[in-house]
């Protein structure tokens, strides 16, 4: 589990190093810089992120989840706030790097599932034959 952490921050990492570099609204001063950013992302996706997600689940679903990005982009730009030497020089740059970082994250997703092939599990609803239906298998 600690592998998983720790794996989710360097994607993490790594995605805001490749919008940096291909955004000029958005600057990163050092490695360090880079680190503590993907930590604070990944804590405030880990508790505000739900809350945003949860009040503003009527728009999201009206917009067919293309509100998301601006829930994405509101965490990225919050984190430039609060990590001295990250900057988001505009909110159309943090929702560029939100798409960026929602590319790298499905990337990210598909490549720990094929590292760690053996430790996940997929669950899914079958009807069986003598069983009620919708028993999970």
């Amino acid at each position: 589990m600690l592998i998983g952490i720790i794996i989710i921050w360097l994607i993490t990492a790594i995605g805001l190093l490749i919008a940096s570099l291909i955004l000029p609204g958005i600057r990163i001063k050092s490695t360090a810089t880079l680190l503590k950013a993907a930590l604070v992302l990944g804590l405030i996706n880990a508790f505000i992120r739900p809350l945003l997600w949860f009040f503003t689940l009527p728009l999201t679903v009206l917009t067919f989840g293309l509100f998301a990005l601006v829930i994405n982009a509101f965490t990225i730009w919050m984190t430039a706030r609060l990590v001295r030497d990250f900057e988001v020089r505009s909110f159309g740059s943090a929702i560029l790097a939100a798409i960026i970082m929602a590319i790298l994250g499905l990337l990210g997703f598909a490549l720990l599932q094929w590292f760690m092939i053996d430790s996940v599990s997929w669950y899914y609803f079958e009807q069986m034959p003598g069983h009620s239906p919708g028993m999970f298998i």
